[in-house]
């Protein structure tokens, strides 16, 4: 890693380098899905159904629409709602609790016939389900977890563990027997798709040192809470490089944790010193780095398009009479390296 920059860098250094790329910049799994997150690719996709779609009303509620993963996934669902003949009727839950079971009881006294549910928490969105439950109203859990105790048909999902899995035995792949300092960077506490996803990254390492190298040797320094934002990526590594400043990999549970650490890693001139790993989502800034540097190692593919249509898709195929689903769905686990990145690099992506 050491001499992996370009002549460029040298003259104008890390920092202005780095803005100026930053700029431009087991269940069922579907083995066959496109890994893809564009919305130009293939979205005007339609599902064979035996019964008239055209009265059908699907209702989606999002947890949030702050963030480019969160409107890809709207805008994949609406236009595979409306290909295929249907009303989309959606409600944003605006990062607040309250405001989201609101939302969703909204949803359902609409008169919806099924509802996509993406719960800002695993816990406070039970009780809605239940209400859709009694309205007859079949709930789909689409990207986040929700307890088991509520009624839900399946959850559709990446394979947040095996895409961990993956990126984790890339890591050890690449380091060998030279000794790792890790920072971990994290969404928020105690969420279910990021343990899923932590987990993954550290069997992934563990496994592959045993089987290459007999023993384990896993030396996590910290780990920060990022707030799934680049602001908190930002803060969340500068504190990290003062009380940790000999660490020189960080693995993080989303691509959008470790955006915004970029800078600060830039900031004190260590991008040839630090090499990063995420579990998730293939969102397009990422893939642009692990094209154009040597710094940012691999991630792996939360596709909110195929995710999107998968939802819409079982969706369909519940209210053809199928029941008999799984009760946590996946897409395929796919990790992109700099061997692959330009295959699914799309720049008019919304993520």
């Amino acid at each position: 890693m050491k001499n992996a920059n370009s002549a460029l860098k040298k003259i104008l250094g890390p920092f202005v380098v780095v803005t100026l790329l930053f700029m431009c910049s087991c269940a069922r799994q579907l083995e066959t899905s496109k890994a893809s997150n564009s919305l130009t690719e293939d979205t005007e996709e339609s599902f064979v159904s035996k019964i008239d779609l055209s009265d059908k009303r699907i209702g989606y509620c999002t947890p949030s629409l702050n963030a480019p993963y969160y409107q890809a996934l709207f805008q994949s669902i609406k236009s595979t709602t409306e290909n295929n003949g249907m009303t989309f009727l959606s409600a944003d839950g605006q990062n607040d609790i309250n405001k989201q079971i609101a939302a969703v009881e909204d949803l359902i006294t609409k008169g919806i016939d099924a509802l996509l549910l993406n719960p800002l928490d695993p816990d406070a969105l039970v009780g809605v389900t239940k209400v859709a439950k009694a309205a007859g109203v079949p709930v789909f859990i689409i990207d986040s977890s929700i307890d088991p105790s509520a009624d839900f048909v399946t959850t559709i999902q990446s394979n947040n563990l095996a895409n961990g899995e993956l990126a984790g035995e890339w890591l050890a792949k690449k380091f060998g027997k030279e000794k790792m300092n890790i920072a971990l960077l994290s969404g928020n506490a105690g969420n279910p798709v990021g343990k899923t996803r932590k987990q993954g990254l550290l069997q992934g390492i563990t496994e592959e040192q045993l089987r290459t190298l007999g023993y384990i040797d896993l030396n996590i320094k910290t780990q920060m809470y990022t707030n799934w934002s680049y602001a908190g990526g930002l803060k969340a590594m500068e504190d990290v490089l003062v009380a940790h400043p000999d660490v020189n990999v960080v693995i993080t549970e989303s691509d959008v944790c470790v955006l915004g650490a970029i800078k600060a890693i830039a900031q004190a001139g260590k991008t040839d010193d630090i090499l990063i790993v995420a579990g998730a989502d293939g969102q397009k800034e990422a893939i642009k780095y692990i094209m154009e540097t040597d710094f940012y190692g691999c991630t792996a593919m939360n596709s909110p398009v195929q995710i999107g249509k998968n939802a819409v898709q079982y969706a369909i195929e519940y209210m053809n009479g199928k029941t008999d689903f799984p009760k946590n769905s996946y897409t395929a686990p796919l990790l992109i390296t700099k061997e692959n990145a330009a295959k699914y690099y799309r720049p008019d992506a919304i993520f």
